[in-house]
């Protein structure tokens, strides 16, 4: 069984879309006869998110932690306990392509770490993409890290400890601690999902404040 799992604070703006491309992806010819459950994990919502969810035939769990890796970290969890042996995660404002878990599984890896494409850049000033794609690599062995486009084995993911409960920064952390057991990682541009350049990001030092960084007139933030 594959796990996808996703966490959201207040995602009722963007969670149907998400949900609708997982369901695509989880339709895969490629995935015959391999389960897909998807769990969206509900850290501290007070709008609409886990109706819309459940509406779209996905797992809710309800935390409050205000913790995006701790809310990771549970979701994994869960889906280990229901049976899952490949994790998949990604992001409330995301969308995947309709090959996002096979090509995870495809690639016969402890774990995958894709890129990111932005939707519109409209909320922001136009400097901004020139900035950004300066700093990006859309090509294999990329090194970008992001909590919105990484999937691995189940086995590699217990064998280092999971997600730590960090409220920024967990999916690099988790990274240097699948290089640090020497674990086979996958690079790829292939497979890129398209994420939301929103003002109102919900976490901190994430994709969403490096991109207003870019605003200032000396952006030294290395790309994620």
């Amino acid at each position: 069984m594959i796990g996808v799992i996703i966490p959201a604070h207040d995602e009722a703006r963007y969670i149907d879309q998400c949900l609708a491309s997982i369901k695509e992806a989880a339709r895969h010819r490629q995935l015959a006869g391999i389960a897909v459950q998807v769990l969206v994990v509900l850290d501290d919502c007070r709008d609409d998110t886990g109706l819309l969810a459940a509406a779209a035939g996905c797992s809710t769990l309800e935390v409050s932690f205000r913790n995006v890796g701790k809310a990771r970290a549970y979701g994994a969890q869960a889906l280990l306990n229901a049976g899952a042996q490949w994790l998949a995660f990604t992001d409330a404002d995301t969308r995947v392509p309709p090959d996002w878990l096979a090509r995870q599984i495809g690639f016969q890896a402890d774990a995958v770490c894709g890129t990111v494409s932005v939707d519109s850049w409209e909320h922001h000033p136009q400097h901004v993409r020139a900035r950004y794609m300066e700093g990006y690599r859309f090509e294999e062995g990329h090194r970008h890290i992001h909590g919105a486009n990484l999937g691995l084995s189940a086995a590699v993911y217990e064998k280092v400890g999971g997600f730590q409960h960090l409220a920024a920064h967990e999916d690099v952390q988790l990274v240097a601690d699948l290089e640090r057991i020497g674990a086979r990682i996958v690079w790829t541009a292939t497979n890129s999902v398209v994420t939301s350049a929103r003002r109102d990001f919900k976490c901190r030092e994430g994709f969403g404040e490096y991109l207003l960084s870019l605003e200032e007139p000396a952006a030294v933030m290395a790309a994620p």
